[in-house]
C-alpha cells in the first residue's frame, strides 16, 4: 500500500508538472524516475531499462525516416503541385487534410505538418483567406492520419509493445488501420466540409491582445545624418505609405514606449515598430532608415541573391527556447540575423535582444540563402516560406519511397521486428545519402526519446505496485451498468483527457496498464482496450498543448488557447463515435 501510494503521488505530482509546463516534460519524466529509483520501488538496474525498449528504438527510426522522405523532395512535389489548388475552401481543405494525413500515417506527425505548413499559408494568401481557417485543420489532419498504422504516431508504437511485453504478440503495421481509417477519414470530411467554418476569423481583428501573423516587433535605426533625423515620429510615418505602429523609442540608455508621434527623433535613436515585412520595406527605403540588427538599409538588407529573408515558427523542442537572441548570439552563432518576432495573444514591449524564445512565436530571420535551410534545422524552426521546400530529384524519390516500403512490407509479414526494420531503412537512407549522418542525428528528438525512457519503467511500477488494477477497477464500477464497449468509452474519455494536458506518449504509457487491468477483471482479450486506448492518446484535439502539431500553427493562424476545443471538441466526439462501434466490430471476440 505504501509503494502504492508513492506510485500515485509522483504521477499525480507529474501530471501537474506537466500541464503547468514548470518544467519541460522530458525533466518531469526523469525526475519521476529517480523518485521511484531513490524509494526503491523500481530498482537501480532497471531504471533505464526503458531507454533500450522496443518502442522507444522504433520511435528514433520512424523520426529518421521522416527526414529521409523530407529530404527526398517527395512530399514537397505533391505539395507544390496543390498549392495553387483552385476549388472553394471546402475543396482546399479537403485535399490538403487529407494528404497530410494520409503521409502522416507513415511518417512523424510534426514532419508531415511541416511540410504542407508554407503550402497551407500560400493557400490562405492566394485566395486572400485568413490562415486560421487553414493551420488548424492540417495540424488535426496529422493527428488523425497517424490513427491509421503502426508508426503513425508513437502511442501506437507503445501499445504495440505493450501487448507484446504482456505476452501476446506486438501488433502489426495495420493492425490500427480498420479503426484507424474510420476515424481519420470521417474525421477528414468532417473538418474539410463543416468543422472549418466553427474557426475563428482572426484576419483584421483589431483586440487589444492579437497580433496579426505577420505583424513583427521591429528596431529600425535613426542614422546619423539620415533625412528622418530631426523629423517627427508622424512626418516619418508619412513619408511612406507603410502601416505600422509605433510601439517604442529608444534614446542611449532610455526607453519610451509608446512615444508621441510629435516625437522628435535624433541620430541613434531607436524606434520599436510593429509592421509586416512589405510595410517594414517601404518605411525603410521610404525613410532613409537602417534595421538595428544589420545596420544595413534598403533592398539590399532585406533580401538578395545571397541573402533572403524567411518567416519560420519556433517548435517545442528548439534550442531557443526560454533564451534570447543576446544570449544565444544569433548573429556569429548561426550566422542569422533576427529582424523581429510575432507572438499571439501577446503584445510585446521588450527590445528584440530581450525577448524570450517561446514555442509557436514566428520569427524573421535573415540569412544566407544557401545555408538558410540548414540553419533552421539547428535552431528547431519550421520554415513558413514555400520557397524553402525542396523539388527533388525522381531518382531520391523512388529510393526513398523503395526503402519505406521494404520496412513496412518486412515488418507486415514478421519478416523483422518493426524495430529492427525501420532502424534498417534508416541506415539504408543514410548509406544511398538520402540523409547525411548529421542529420540523421538531428531529427531524432532527445526530449521524446527521454520522455519514452524515463516513463516507460513509471508505468511499468503503477502496474507491479497494483495501481493499474485499482484505477481499473474503479473505472468498471463507474460503468458497472454499462456493456463492455460502455467500459471502453470512459477509459477512451480518460485517456483523452490526460492527453490534452501531457504529452500523448506519456499518456499511452500510463493508461496501458490500466486497460489491461479492466480487460482481466471482465475476463475478456486486452485487445479492444488497447486499441481504444491507442486511438484516444493519439486525439489530442481539445488544447494547444496537447500536441506539438498544435501548438506549432497556433502563432502562424493566430488561434487563442480557447479556439482549439471550437474545432476539437465536435472532432473529439465524432472519432469517439466512430472508433467506439468498430472497436466492438474488428476487436471483440478477437
Amino acid at each position: 500500500m505504501v509503494e502504492q501510494a508513492i506510485v500515485f503521488a509522483v504521477i499525480f505530482t507529474a501530471l501537474i508538472l506537466f500541464a503547468t509546463s514548470v518544467w519541460r516534460y522530458e525533466i518531469v519524466a526523469l525526475l519521476s524516475l529517480l523518485t521511484l529509483v531513490f524509494t526503491g520501488i523500481v530498482s537501480g538496474a532497471e531504471a533505464f531499462s526503458g531507454f533500450g525498449h522496443p518502442a522507444v528504438i522504433t520511435v528514433a527510426g520512424v523520426l529518421v525516416v521522416s527526414r529521409g522522405l523530407y529530404n527526398s523532395g517527395l512530399v514537397d512535389f505533391l505539395a507544390r503541385s496543390i498549392a495553387d489548388f483552385k476549388a472553394g475552401t471546402a475543396g482546399q481543405l479537403f485535399v490538403l487534410v487529407g494528404l497530410v494525413a494520409l503521409f502522416s500515417g507513415f511518417m512523424n506527425n510534426v514532419g508531415a505538418l511541416a511540410l504542407f505548413l508554407p503550402v497551407a499559408l500560400r493557400m490562405a494568401r492566394h485566395h486572400s483567406a485568413p490562415p486560421s481557417l487553414y493551420l488548424m485543420p492540417i495540424a488535426f489532419g496529422s493527428l488523425l492520419g497517424g490513427l491509421m498504422t503502426l508508426i503513425g504516431t508513437p502511442p501506437n508504437i507503445i501499445i504495440a509493445m505493450y501487448r507484446a511485453e504482456v505476452g501476446l504478440e506486438p501488433f502489426k503495421m495495420f493492425d490500427f488501420t480498420p479503426v484507424g481509417l474510420g476515424a481519420a477519414v470521417l474525421g477528414v470530411l468532417f473538418i474539410s466540409f463543416l468543422g472549418w467554418k466553427l474557426l475563428p476569423v482572426r484576419k483584421g481583428q483589431e483586440e487589444e491582445n492579437i497580433i496579426a501573423v505577420d505583424d513583427y516587433i521591429t528596431e529600425v535605426l535613426i542614422p546619423y545624418g539620415s533625412k528622418s533625423e530631426g523629423k517627427t515620429i508622424k512626418e516619418i510615418i508619412a513619408s511612406s505609405r507603410a502601416e505600422i505602429l509605433i510601439a517604442g523609442l529608444v534614446r542611449k540608455k532610455s526607453r519610451y514606449p509608446v512615444p508621441s508621434i510629435h516625437e522628435v527623433v535624433s541620430g541613434g535613436d531607436i524606434l520599436i515598430v510593429e509592421a509586416d515585412p512589405e510595410n517594414l520595406q517601404d518605411l525603410v527605403e521610404a525613410a532613409g532608415l537602417e534595421l538595428a540588427a544589420t545596420r544595413r538599409s534598403g533592398r539590399e538588407l532585406l533580401g538578395s541573391e545571397e541573402v533572403n529573408l524567411v518567416e519560420a515558427v519556433v517548435t517545442t523542442d528548439s534550442p531557443l527556447l526560454g533564451r534570447t537572441a543576446r544570449d544565444l548570439n544569433l548573429r556569429w552563432r548561426y550566422g542569422v540575423n533576427l529582424l523581429g518576432v510575432a507572438r499571439q495573444a501577446t503584445r510585446l514591449r521588450e527590445r528584440l535582444g530581450s525577448i524570450r524564445f517561446r514555442a509557436g512565436d514566428v520569427l524573421l530571420l535573415q540569412g544566407k540563402q544557401g545555408t538558410l535551410s540548414e540553419t533552421l534545422t539547428q535552431l528547431g524552426c519550421l520554415p513558413l516560406a514555400p520557397r524553402l521546400l525542396r523539388l527533388g530529384q525522381p531518382r531520391r524519390i523512388f529510393l526513398s519511397l523503395a526503402i519505406l516500403v521494404v520496412a513496412v512490407l518486412a515488418a507486415t509479414f514478421n519478416l523483422l521486428p518493426i524495430q529492427v526494420a525501420l532502424v534498417g531503412a534508416a541506415l539504408g537512407m543514410v548509406v544511398t545519402g538520402i540523409i547525411t549522418l548529421r542529420q540523421a542525428y538531428h531529427s531524432i528528438e532527445l526530449p521524446i526519446i527521454i520522455l519514452l525512457g524515463a516513463m516507460i519503467p513509471v508505468g511499468e511500477a503503477l502496474e507491479t505496485t497494483g495501481g493499474a488494477e485499482l484505477i481499473g477497477r474503479g473505472l468498471l464500477f463507474a460503468s458497472q451498468h454499462l456493456p463492455p464497449l460502455g467500459a471502453i468509452a470512459i477509459l477512451m474519455v480518460l485517456t483523452i483527457c490526460l492527453s490534452n494536458i501531457i504529452n500523448n506518449a506519456a499518456a499511452a504509457v500510463l493508461v496501458a496498464p490500466i486497460a489491461l487491468s479492466m480487460s482481466q477483471v471482465l475476463g475478456i482479450s486486452p485487445d479492444p482496450f488497447l486499441i481504444g486506448v491507442a486511438i484516444a492518446a493519439s486525439s489530442s484535439f481539445l488544447t494547444p498543448i496537447g500536441h506539438q502539431s498544435n501548438i506549432l500553427v497556433m502563432g502562424p493562424g493566430g488561434y487563442l488557447f480557447s479556439d482549439y476545443w471550437k474545432l476539437g471538441l465536435p472532432l473529439t466526439i465524432i472519432v469517439l463515435l466512430t472508433a467506439i462501434p468498430l472497436i466492438g466490430l474488428f476487436w471483440f471476440g478477437s
